[in-house]
């Protein structure tokens, strides 16, 4: 079972969330060296458990999300809670970009492979395909958010400005210092807005390249099939063929029985006009 992103795995698995805080490029471009691998089952075997791990880990980070989502308009200390957000958004775009290469790499590896292997191809690209669809949903949620909450910051402190420059000219000084804490802390604000809308990944790229791979794994199970249906109506061609050879074989057999009947009555009858002749 895999573990949440913030408590790593101890097994086999590999752990592909502590990487850099870059958002991730996810490409599904073949690489140079993955189609000359020949089929092995025991990398389809890991491959395999290692994305469905992936899944897994992307799937309770969206929950994670999902829980932060909630406390952005009610907590004390937003900064800390947006930082904490980024950090998970970070890892999981991590697993995503590994889980999109391994599905690659899979993809390579099943040209050998057997129909039942490919089918479990399919469902694994499905899966991941779902709940990226609902990570990005909830990281878009999250951003909106953020940025609804920037905006009323913004708002209360352009109110305050105008506020202190009317009601408080005496202590203009004082203010100014308060005013520019604020600032301050409100261009940290704007930075992790922008830095957790970053973090979106493009979707429409990702699934445009699943739907093709889903496209060439249908259309080499349809052509497996033709070729069990080619192969089976070849084989029908060449009983029918045997059983027509047969039955030629038996026809020439039986007109070479009646010629040499009939040559047999000719020679009797011969023998019985020369015999005759003779007396």
């Amino acid at each position: 079972m895999a573990q949440p992103l913030n408590n790593p795995s101890s097994s086999t698995h590999r752990d592909y969330g502590a990487i850099s805080t870059a958002t991730p490029e996810v490409s599904f471009a073949a690489g140079s060296n993955s189609g000359n691998a020949g089929f092995s089952p025991t990398e389809f075997v890991s491959l395999s458990e290692d994305i469905g791990h992936n899944i897994t880990s992307i799937n309770t980070s969206t929950k994670q999300l999902e829980k932060q989502l909630k406390l952005i308009a009610t907590s004390k200390d937003l900064s800390a809670l947006l930082e904490k957000i980024h950090s998970i958004n970070t890892k999981t775009n991590a697993r995503v970009q590994t889980t999109s290469q391994d599905l690659e790499r899979l993809q390579a590896v099943l040209r050998h492979g057997d129909r039942q292997q490919k089918l479990q191809l399919e469902k694994l690209t499905d899966e991941f395909q779902d709940v990226l669809m609902k990570y990005s949903k909830q990281q878009k949620c999250i951003s909106e958010a953020t940025r609804r909450s920037y905006q009323v910051a913004a708002q209360d402190e352009r109110e305050a400005d105008m506020t202190a420059r009317t009601e408080l000219l005496q202590q203009q000084r004082q203010e100014q210092a308060g005013l520019e804490r604020q600032h301050d802390m409100l261009v940290e604000r704007q930075r992790q807005v922008e830095q957790i809308e970053s973090d979106i990944l493009d979707v429409n790229v990702i699934m445009n390249k699943l739907s093709t791979y889903v496209a060439e794994q249908g259309d080499a199970v349809d052509t497996l099939e033709q070729l069990m249906d080619r192969t089976a109506a070849n084989v029908e061609d060449g009983r029918t063929e045997l059983q027509k050879a047969a039955a030629s074989r038996n026809s020439y057999r039986r007109k070479i029985l009646i010629l040499l009947v009939i040559a047999v009555i000719i020679g009797l009858i011969v023998t019985g006009i020369i015999v005759s002749k003779l007396s």
